[in-house]
């Protein structure tokens, strides 16, 4: 009897949710990369190539470079990272902007419009960590400000770092997650009152679309293979469609090898022997779960880069929390946002300055004198960016 009332209320909502539905799946649905390379521009570098090409810029003139702080330790990092780029003469400005949501006319919560501007005028942002309220009702900025600009590939190169000990040896893995879809697409409803149904969405421009950005970068950065990862098995038309676009896309790049692996057996794997994968393409919720134990491979978030590439817009982050605990005090770890901003460094073409910091922050981090709480060391945050300064 449940079951028939589930049903009928169902599809007795779907001609009211349709409109909405259907605006969604349209904005979801990917443009295709036309003549531009979804690959890694910046070259290999220890950050990763990642980028379609340089972003258009006058010459002799800085990158001007959109900037959110973020919350809890999002200030203290984003001002070290600052202050390396400050020694090294990096030639960029700082636009810093607040993506702090507003209420529009209509009462719903949007990013202000000034943000997005500035990320539509600078196509390039650097951004800190940011906090959503659980199970609060609110949608996290995060995946607004991909939906926004249709970040639709999340890149994070996970390599050990000398000085950086953990259990695992020659770790050299690069995540590719589709952003803009999957799981995460945020189109649930509540059929009746506790019995919620969320719908996963994947499209086949989309699922080519990461899938040719990942054999574009494998490509531009000599990498040695590239795996799709899926639940096909269980998910045969949504998981089997991405599939069957990474298996599409493998055909163009026949000196690549390519296979495929279920989700689960790639998890019991990577934990026994992580050496034997090189580039992994996924879809949204298994790139956030693969990404996340990649980089407990390597140490931890706080040493992991990351970057959302679209079409027009990049926005280099830090992936780890807001870290409420420690905000303020001044025992915050930069490496990651730093490590971020070096991979934006080789994105817009400034692949001098990016070694120059690099070789800086390897070296700190190799001799183990100064590092922060979170590596085992007892230094602070101005501590830690002011060894590392003093290498530039």
């Amino acid at each position: 009897m449940l079951k028939i009332m589930i049903q009928r209320k169902f599809f007795a909502i779907i001609p009211k949710k349709w409109c909405k539905f259907e605006k969604f799946s349209s904005e979801a649905r990917c443009s295709s990369p036309g003549n531009k390379g979804e690959g890694g521009g910046g070259g290999k570098g220890d950050g990763g190539g990642v980028g379609d090409g340089e972003p258009k810029k006058e010459k002799n003139s800085k990158n001007k470079i959109t900037v959110v702080e973020g919350d809890g330790i999002g200030p203290e990092i984003t001002k070290a990272v600052k202050t390396i780029f400050d020694a090294a003469k990096v030639p960029i400005e700082w636009e810093p902007v607040s993506v702090a949501p507003q209420l529009d006319d209509k009462g719903n919560m949007i990013i202000p419009p000034e943000a997005l501007e500035s990320f539509k005028r600078n196509k390039v942002g650097l951004k800190g960590p940011l906090m959503t309220p659980v199970g609060k009702g609110f949608r996290s900025l995060n995946i607004t400000l991909r939906k926004e600009f249709n970040l639709y590939a999340n890149v994070r190169p996970c390599k050990n770092i000398e000085g950086c000990p953990t259990p695992y040896k020659d770790v050299d893995i690069v995540t590719v997650r589709e952003n803009t879809e999957g799981e995460y697409s945020g189109i649930e409803h509540e059929i009746v009152e506790g019995v919620v149904q969320s719908i996963k969405l994947i499209t086949k421009e989309a699922s080519m679309r990461v899938c040719k950005y990942a054999f574009e970068y494998a490509k531009k950065n000599q990498r040695k293979k590239v795996t799709a990862v899926h639940k096909a098995n269980v998910m045969r038309m949504s998981d089997g469609l991405f599939l069957n676009s990474a298996k599409e896309v493998a055909k163009q790049y026949p000196d690549i090898p390519f296979d495929e692996m279920n989700l689960d057996t790639l998890c019991l794997n990577i934990v026994q022997d992580p050496s034997v994968y090189d580039v992994l393409v996924m879809p949204n919720l298994y790139g956030d779960i693969i990404s996340d134990t990649c980089s407990g491979l390597i140490g931890g978030l706080g040493l992991t880069s990351s970057v959302n590439m679209g079409d027009e817009v990049a926005i280099f982050e830090a992936v780890h929390g807001t870290a409420p605990d420690i905000a303020g005090k001044d025992l915050a770890n930069p490496t990651a946002l730093l490590l971020s901003a070096l991979m934006m460094l080789e994105y817009l073409g400034l692949n001098d300055v990016s070694k120059k910091i690099s070789s800086a922050v390897y070296g700190v981090l190799k001799e183990r004198k100064v590092r922060t709480q979170d590596l085992g060391g007892k230094s602070k945050c101005s501590e830690y960016t002011k060894e590392i300064c003093s290498k530039l």
